[in-house]
């Protein structure tokens, strides 16, 4: 890696040689003598942040559960549906990956695809009603359980959004920088200003 370094404090052009040591040697007169810097995020240390994110994952696993169960159940009579539900799974296991890694941004992403899972329940489960009387192909599950299974999502979805909307707005994301003093140091003494 090539670094840029100043050949002299004079104001001469910078040159494209040198290394990351004769760089640090010729800042060290700015730089300050601290020890490392330590990024903490308050308001993830937070116990309603915590139960939020505890909260927006588990339900995030319980709408790929149902979403799975009604796949499985009516393999036999969805007809172009099953990539949906099945893209639904997969995306919602990846949404609950990142929202337990506290990522803040699959919250927004998590309420909307929710709030589409919601219209495809209300529209979906009379369905399965109509469809559990003599004459129609039957699934492997009764169309009346998986009629259910539907209409349970619902409510899922309703709380999906209410606690990822929750979350969004706690801000996980915020990060506040602490310096460590240097080990061996005395953090009370102040060190010596540097010449100008």
């Amino acid at each position: 890696m090539v670094i840029p370094t100043m050949s002299s404090v004079s104001g001469s052009s910078p040159s494209l040689g040198g290394s990351s040591s004769s760089f640090a040697a010729e800042a060290g007169a700015h730089a300050t003598p601290a020890g490392a810097t330590v990024i903490t995020h308050p308001n993830r240390d937070k116990p309603v942040a915590q139960a939020t994110r505890a909260t927006v994952v588990l339900l995030l696993l319980v709408s790929a559960a149902l979403v799975l169960i009604v796949t499985a159940g009516g393999w036999k009579v969805l007809e172009g549906a099953w990539p949906i539900q099945v893209a639904y799974i997969l995306i919602y296991l990846t949404l609950a990956f990142f929202a337990a890694r506290w990522n803040r941004g699959v919250l927004p992403v998590a309420a909307a695809l929710a709030v589409l899972l919601l219209v495809f329940a209300l529209v979906a489960g009379p369905s399965w009603f109509a469809r559990d009387k003599s004459g129609f192909t039957q699934p492997a599950i009764n169309a009346g359980l998986l009629g259910t299974i539907t209409l349970l999502l619902i409510p899922v979805q309703m709380l999906l959004i209410a606690f990822a909307m929750r979350g969004f707005s706690q801000g996980w994301n915020v990060e506040l920088e602490r310096h460590e003093p240097a080990a061996g140091r005395d953090s009370r003494i102040d060190p010596s200003p540097h010449p100008a």
